[in-house]
């Protein structure tokens, strides 16, 4: 009797816990299957694209020294630039509070690799993956694009950019380590589930606004 109690107030949870399981690996297959034929390390082998979509990350690490991940990304950029594989370069991260400011630190970091300014459009509202790839469709205007990020990091930016009719493929920027640490696989897990999470409810980025030409943004004063 016990055994039969147990399995009929067990039995939802674990059916339920079977069902997530299996959604997320079908997911899983879903985004590495589509990305597949879309990821390139080769500046050399990747075909050329208008716009390159860099996303933002903080060029230091929790405890202040600086960030491999930002360093590669924006090495990656500037290899796509001076190679002529993207002319322009649309900056996409947090500024949610003032001492904060992804998408300008990119920015100087750029230039100072050789990237011209006037090549340089920056998304202050690019909170996460998610509004990044969605605000460079509604707010950008883009609908071609190559995204730069790391490969663990693209797959789930390519299906985005899927998912809003934008034709895109993506540049690996060097991965910082051989095979990723637990904590950012477990990370990008739930990162892809709050992905279908947000496509399925068809959830809007924190801000829109009105649509912004690439080349034609005034920028606050930049920083000493």
């Amino acid at each position: 009797m016990r055994r039969l109690f147990r399995w009929r107030v067990l039995r939802w949870p674990i059916l339920l816990g079977s069902l997530l399981f299996v959604g997320a690996c079908i997911g899983e297959w879903r985004i590495d299957h589509y990305a597949s034929d879309r990821l390139y390390s080769d500046v050399e082998r990747i075909p050329g694209n208008p716009v390159g979509l860099l996303l933002g990350t903080s060029p230091e690490g929790r405890a202040g020294n600086p960030n491999p991940y930002f360093t590669k990304r924006i090495n990656a950029a500037v290899a796509l630039y001076k190679a002529g594989k993207v002319e322009h370069l649309l900056i996409t991260g947090d500024n949610g509070r003032s001492s904060y400011n992804e998408p300008m630190d990119m920015r100087l970091a750029l230039m100072a690799g050789g990237v011209d300014s006037a090549d340089i459009t920056l998304d202050f509202a690019g909170f996460d993956t998610f509004d990044s790839v969605v605000r460079a469709r509604k707010i950008f205007g883009q609908q071609r694009l190559t995204i730069i990020s790391q490969r663990f990091h693209n797959g789930r930016a390519l299906w985005i950019a899927r998912s809003f009719g934008i034709e895109a493929i993506g540049f690996n920027a060097e991965n910082v380590a051989t095979r990723p640490t637990q904590w950012s696989w477990i990370r990008e897990r739930g990162a892809r589930l709050k992905m279908w999470w947000d496509l399925a409810l068809g959830v809007d980025p924190h801000f829109l606004g009105e649509p912004v030409t690439l080349g034609d943004q005034e920028l606050p004063r930049e920083r000493p």
